[in-house]
């Protein structure tokens, strides 16, 4: 068996004088979890839907499981979760499970993927009486109805709440262990950091970053600093006098900033009154994110 759930080459989408997505290479192994990363606009929805078929590459290729992304939808081996679609409001959860397997042309896993999505007491109530967080659960049991090798997930945990969203993504991480790919967006960055073992970052159309989780956040080499401060203005006034490109948040009496010369600053911070408690941590998702796309900007 091939072990590349997705390959794209050269992926290049252009809308007018909008280049939306702009030469992408990027391969997806069996059984990953990969988390695609950006602010509106960016170009990952459009390379999501290019890689399900509903829109056409400018240039470039697409494979999906070996073939093309329309084949690979028609025999079942890609399903998706879009921000986009309803349900039937007056039906039940069961119907609608009932309903959608029907338009299949072989046969699908059934109910069971209520049960894979967390919501097999609910096939008797009808589509309306869900919460959000429930239909949202819907929508992934009937994305899971093929038994599809890759998952395609838009912004999967909309409207579920923390404890929702935990369960959701143990669920989904499972699945990426019996050997399902995962490759999901989400605005969620704290969610991504926590459940996708790969992150691949994108901005105005181009992949600037992809790699471990682990590795994304240190990718800029920057740290984050965190400290007490006793007189937030004097301190400020300082640091701005001796690294004036810093960017510094003080809440209270806490001061947070991220650094790629974190030492140098933690240094200086505590030559000052009344400097305590100062911390050096690993940058979160968000931080590095930040970073690698103004550094782009910047460029």
């Amino acid at each position: 068996m091939n072990d590349i759930a997705v390959e794209l080459t050269k992926l290049r989408k252009q809308f007018s004088s909008i280049v939306a997505v702009n030469d992408i290479d990027l391969t997806v192994e069996r059984g990953e979890v990969l988390a695609f990363l950006g602010p509106n606009g960016a170009g990952k929805t459009t390379t999501l839907d290019m890689v399900l078929g509903l829109t056409r590459p400018t240039s470039g290729s697409i494979s999906v499981c070996g073939t093309t992304p329309r084949e690979a939808i028609k025999a079942g081996k890609v399903s998706a979760l879009l921000q986009t679609g309803g349900l039937l409001a007056d039906i039940t959860v069961g119907e609608t499970v009932d309903y959608i397997a029907s338009t299949f042309p072989k046969p699908t896993m059934g109910r069971r993927a209520l049960e894979l999505a967390g919501i097999a007491e609910l096939a008797s109530r009808k589509v309306k009486a869900c919460s959000g967080g429930e239909q949202q659960r819907l929508k992934f049991a009937l994305a899971l109805l093929p038994d599809p090798e890759v998952l395609i997930l838009d912004e999967p945990t909309a409207g579920m709440d923390v404890s929702a969203r935990r369960t959701f993504w143990d669920r989904m991480q499972g699945e990426a262990s019996s050997g399902r790919t995962i490759i999901f967006a989400t605005h969620y960055l704290e969610e991504a950091e926590q459940f996708a073992r790969r992150v691949v970052f994108i901005s105005e159309g181009a992949i600037v970053a992809d790699g471990p989780t682990e590795q994304i956040r240190d990718l800029t080499g920057a740290r984050s600093i965190q400290a007490n401060v006793e007189n937030p203005e004097s301190v400020m006034v300082s640091l701005r006098e001796r690294f004036p490109h810093l960017s510094v948040e003080v809440t209270g009496a806490h001061l947070t900033t991220v650094a790629s010369e974190s030492d140098d600053v933690a240094r200086f911070l505590l030559s000052l009154a009344g400097v305590s408690n100062l911390e050096i941590s690993h940058p979160s998702l968000e931080d590095s994110f930040v970073r690698l796309t103004k550094d782009r900007k910047d460029a």
